[in-house]
């Protein structure tokens, strides 16, 4: 997904494709986990591949790692209904992007710049995420008041690369946010292609491939895959 000039509908299905990974790599909730059990989730995933004309294969996203026992406790063989799915896949989640001590495959592009660098990665403070906070903000995109989330997540990285493809699809601009003028390279699809290039592939290749490794639910492989077909 490059940053060629590209029509309206292309860019509506980046931004759905940007849309789809935030929400898979958000902390679960309700919506990921009905999208998931119902099927939703694949179907999506599948048609958006194929209207990039990124041919991937990406696995069912709903499963029952825990065998025939949890899934006829959700009430149905083979596929956990929406509530069983969220309960499984929020201590995944926590695994995965949390940790104790420590995250099995950290959700920040500053840790895996540091780790790249061989230094001791440190939130919020280390260079790439300073970085990558300046131009999230020189975007119209900042931290939502009373969190305390880096910026440099990558559902918020996956949530800006969607904003700046509506942008250049030709959706108005949210109140306050700057002009398109006034975004880095002097347009959305410019900012777009910048952000892509700068950022999401410095990282998220390496991300998905480690997220694929360490997933146990196969929701998890499933988004690993997705995103590794976006940035691939």
């Amino acid at each position: 997904m490059g940053n060629e000039v590209a029509d309206a509908s292309v860019w509506q299905a980046r931004a759905a494709a940007w849309e789809l990974a935030a929400l898979s790599l958000r902390y679960p909730g309700a919506e990921l986990a009905e999208a998931a059990a119902s099927g939703e989730w694949d179907e999506a995933a599948g048609k958006i591949l194929a209207a990039l004309g990124l041919p991937a294969e990406v696995p069912a996203a709903a499963g029952d790692p825990a065998g025939p026992s949890a899934a006829r406790a959700a009430g149905a063989a083979g596929a956990a209904s929406a509530d069983a799915l969220l309960a499984a896949l929020r201590p995944e989640a926590t695994r995965l992007f949390v940790g104790a001590p420590g995250p099995a495959c950290s959700p920040y592009e500053g840790v895996w710049a540091a780790e790249a660098d061989g230094v001791q990665p440190l939130l919020f403070v280390n260079p790439r995420s300073m970085e990558v906070e300046r131009f999230m903000r020189s975007c119209g995109l900042g931290r939502p008041e009373g969190t305390n989330e880096p910026l440099d997540h990558v559902a918020t990285e996956c949530e800006l690369l969607e904003r700046l493809a509506l942008r250049a699809a030709g959706a108005p601009a949210s109140e306050g946010a700057p002009a398109d003028a006034d975004l880095p390279g002097g347009s959305p699809g410019a900012a777009y292609g910048r952000f892509l290039s700068g950022h999401a592939r410095a990282w998220m290749p390496a991300f998905a491939e480690r997220l694929a490794a360490e997933a146990r639910h196969p929701f998890y492989r499933a988004a690993a895959a997705y995103l590794g077909a976006l940035v691939g």
